[in-house]
């Protein structure tokens, strides 16, 4: 008679808390049989806790001589064994770089053992960067532009008095010149200030916004360029401002079009968007259960090198008519949902990726509700 294995959660109560941890936890038995594993373990090994249970270590060690030299290394010392630099393959054949601690649990005779991706320790600080640096252009811009707005309205007034005054049709065209190019400016400074208004937050559902979205480009730009959909039907709504997203969404497609456009001997060029789930993921040093991925993919030059880490700063384009301001205002406006914009860019290939949380901790406008 085959004995059935049983799951063994009640084994282990007071590692209730590892369910919570961003780093993957294993906990498997003396003969190397996983008993445990948490969510985070889950995501980065790509199998559940259900379908690993039972399973030997072996399945993800490529070098499970090493995991076991370090196993009984610990159980010998009786303290945690550190090994950095450890390849490890998940379930769908994925390898990926390591760093893990394998500790001897003495008193329950079993091994718990701690992987930290290495990309991950780089991917927390970039992104801590990034949002210092978010916050730092986003008062830099404001503060600017109420400066810059007061004196043009000033300007722009001093301007029609004068061509009042004038009779010259000739010297009136230069009243005119001033009158277009400070109102050029206010409608910059507006665009500065656009994420700093009050937000209307509502229930929201995110491929109402891409279709939007979607209407808004094929209508300025045609059929030129291939529009891909991708979605998964099943994400849930949460709270947003759907302008604010809207303009987000449209800064970020408006770039890929214009560079794909730019790009005359792209092959089949298209713009593809791609909505996910993601589940434990931690970013802006917060750890949500649950949240929406929006990737938009296009099959253009790329993003030039020079310009790839600064690319949401305020004023920087790799368009020579560009403003420099859609990609920082698109991230302003993401960061106003708790979410968060990343690049990954090669030639062929473009995706900006938009993190947005579902329980973002935002709250319902009450006039936009009623």
């Amino acid at each position: 008679m085959v004995k059935k294995y049983m799951a063994p959660p009640k084994i282990f109560p007071k590692f209730e808390g590892l369910e919570h941890l961003t780093s993957a936890v294993i906990i498997c038995s003396e003969r190397f049989s996983i008993d445990y594993m948490n969510p985070s373990a889950e995501i980065m090994l790509e199998i559940s806790h259900d379908q690993a249970c039972g399973q030997v270590m072996s399945l993800f060690f490529e070098e499970f001589d090493l995991f076991k030299h370090a196993a009984l290394s610990a159980k010998k010392s009786q303290s945690a064994f550190r090994e950095n630099e450890v390849f490890i393959r998940s379930k769908q054949n994925k390898t990926l770089c390591v760093t893990f601690t394998v500790s001897w649990l003495g008193n329950s005779d079993y091994y718990l053992i701690e992987m930290i991706q290495m990309d991950q320790h780089l991917r927390i600080a970039k992104e801590e960067r990034m949002f210092i640096q978010q916050q730092a252009n986003a008062d830099l811009l404001r503060n600017l532009a109420h400066e810059i707005r007061n004196p043009l309205g000033g300007l722009r007034g001093a301007a029609q008095l004068l061509e009042k005054e004038l009779a010259s049709k000739n010297l009136k065209e230069y009243t005119e010149i001033i009158i277009a190019e400070a109102d050029r400016l206010q409608n910059l400074m507006s665009k500065l200030l656009t994420p700093h208004q009050l937000p209307s937050y509502d229930t929201t559902n995110i491929h109402e916004v891409i279709e939007r979205v979607r209407g808004l480009v094929v209508s300025e730009f045609g059929s030129e360029i291939e529009f891909v959909r991708d979605y998964d039907i099943s994400l849930p709504e949460f709270v947003g401002d759907r302008e604010k997203l809207i303009q987000a969404l449209l800064n970020i497609c408006r770039n890929a079009m214009q560079a794909l456009l730019k790009q005359s001997d792209t092959e089949n060029p298209s713009l593809k968007v791609v909505t996910r789930s993601e589940r434990q993921i931690v970013f802006n040093k917060k750890k949500h259960s649950a949240a929406i991925r929006i990737d938009i993919v296009d099959n253009g030059p790329g993003v030039p090198e020079p310009i790839k880490d600064t690319i949401f700063y305020p004023l920087v384009s790799g368009n020579d008519e560009g403003t420099g301001l859609g990609l920082s205002l698109a991230q302003n406006l993401i960061s106003l949902h708790q979410g968060m914009i990343s690049l990954h860019s090669e030639p062929g290939r473009t995706v900006f990726s938009i993190i947005l949380p579902i329980n973002n901790g935002l709250i319902i406008n009450k006039e936009v509700a009623q």
